[in-house]
């Protein structure tokens, strides 16, 4: 694969990059350039986060990464997460693992926890080096990784250490670049704000879209009102049976014409024209016949001339999201341990 294909790959459905340049230079002084993604494992997955993020690991592997995703049971458990439960959050990091295959991420990729990280010998003293190298200001702005606001630090000054082993963490595994959500840009910030106080290799970043959650209201603070695992009459979840799918799409927010802030627009511009290529909407021929598109251009073009009525297009994204998670779950059913340990069903 050439240098240019690769650097195609690498950005492709990101929404930024920082920096191509310094991307491409990665690419061509390295081979297996080192690149990573972390999760708290805090809940059931959602797909504007599985199936994206899935996408965009399949592509960096391709592309020549060593990939490692990073199961942050630490950082779940500063967050209150399963009530403070460490044994339930990792039994949730297992269940992640067992999401991603299900999501056919490739057999190379590594999980780590950060139990194991942080049990390294340096580990505390990098997060003592952080936290000097950044402002308490600094590290507040920072506390949006968390879905938490700044004011939000004084709560709980355990909170106040997580920006900063975050940095470490992409200290601690040399990376080279760091995955994320656009929610996750104030960390991979910071990091690359005291690299060079620190005398650190600096690391690109990339990030993905925010998928809206279903309530809508994105278009004024996508990371506010994106699709939440916390809010799951909001959210899509793996494997969500076809019935849920189809009622809590069937409820969405879709207004007639409005293409920003529509959530049902942005599964199918996020999820399934990237995964399966093309959206088809079933129509009776009174109201056009059956549409075929295979770009979002073309769909939300279509949308916004009062083209495509909001129950025509939400009953095609219900289909396509249902053929999509399909392979989740069979995955699911030949291997139910890990959720039905922590959730429960069958």
């Amino acid at each position: 694969m050439s240098l240019e294909d690769k650097v195609d790959l690498v950005r492709r459905h990101a929404v930024e990059l920082v920096t191509e340049d310094e991307l491409r230079a990665l690419l061509h002084r390295q081979t297996r350039p080192k690149a990573y993604v972390g999760f708290e494992p805090s809940g059931m997955m959602q797909i504007g986060q599985g199936f994206v993020i899935a996408a965009k690991i399949r592509d960096l592997v391709t592309a020549g990464f060593d990939f490692t995703v990073y199961l942050a049971d630490w950082h779940a458990y500063i967050n209150d997460k399963f009530g403070g439960d460490l044994e339930r959050i990792r039994a949730c990091g297992r269940y992640f693992e067992d999401c991603f295959r299900a999501l056919g991420v490739p057999d190379s990729v590594r999980y780590l926890t950060a139990s194991e990280l942080v049990a390294r010998n340096d580990y505390w003293m990098d997060v003592v080096r952080v936290s000097k190298a950044a402002s308490v200001a600094r590290i507040k702005r920072a506390l949006t990784i968390m879905g938490r606001k700044e004011e939000e630090g004084d709560l709980d000054a355990s909170k106040l250490i997580y920006p900063a082993m975050q940095v470490t963490d992409m200290h601690a595994m040399d990376l080279d670049l760091a995955l994320g959500g656009l929610d996750q840009r104030h960390a991979h910030m910071l990091y690359r704000d005291v690299a060079p106080k620190l005398t650190w290799k600096m690391v690109v970043a990339l990030h993905t879209p925010l998928v809206g959650g279903l309530q809508g209201g994105g278009r004024m603070d996508p990371v506010e009102s994106k699709m939440s695992k916390s809010k799951p009459d909001t959210a899509i979840l793996l494997p969500e049976a076809p019935s849920e799918v189809e009622r809590k799409i069937g409820k969405a927010f879709c207004p007639p014409k409005e293409v920003d802030g529509n959530p049902i627009l942005e599964i199918a511009r996020y999820v399934l024209l990237p995964s399966l290529g093309a959206l088809t909407i079933e129509r009776e021929a009174k109201y056009g016949g059956d549409l075929a598109v295979a770009s979002f251009e073309d769909l939300a073009r279509a949308y916004a001339a009062g083209d495509l009525h909001p129950k025509d297009l939400k009953g095609a994204v219900a289909r396509s999201v249902n053929e999509a998670l399909e392979p989740v779950r069979k995955y699911f059913d030949a291997h139910p341990e890990n959720h039905r340990a922590l959730f429960g069903g069958k």
